[in-house]
């Protein structure tokens, strides 16, 4: 008999609901959306690479490109760098979102930029400039 009420009473408690299992973000989906973008992307990188060589470019620690030092570049080259990044750095907001989308994740955007970060991170060359969350500047080693 106590068996059985305690079998009633553990079946009265309420139940936790499991939460569904997420899906796993697939960051090398090709739908139209995220091949536009990362077409985009990868266009302008054959202009952005002498930036980064030179060091007046680079990398943020939150994904985004910055001018690191443009005091010896002249003034058009400054403005040329300055639309790069403007432009780069739209695109990348665009390539999260439509990574989330295609994933049918947009509440995953968060997980998004923080693996398109490690990505971004693991390609960039070695000397490049990389900038922490402080703002500090340090060469990639």
């Amino acid at each position: 008999m106590k068996r059985l009420m305690l079998l009633l009473a553990c079946l009265a408690l309420p139940v936790a609901a499991a939460e569904p299992a997420k899906a796993t973000i697939d960051l090398d989906i090709g739908s139209p959306t995220v091949v536009i973008v990362k077409h985009s992307l990868a266009q302008r990188t054959s202009r952005l690479i002498r930036f980064y060589q030179a060091g007046e470019i680079g990398l943020g620690v939150d994904g985004f490109i910055y001018l690191r030092d443009g005091s010896k570049m002249s003034l058009a080259k400054r403005q040329i760098g300055e639309k790069l990044i403007d432009t780069e750095n739209e695109e990348r907001k665009a390539l999260i979102q439509a990574l989330a989308d295609s994933n049918h994740r947009r509440d995953a955007e968060p997980e998004v930029w923080k693996l398109m970060r490690e990505r971004w991170h693991q390609q960039w060359k070695s000397g490049w400039w990389l900038r922490d969350a402080e703002g500090k500047w340090s060469q990639k080693p």
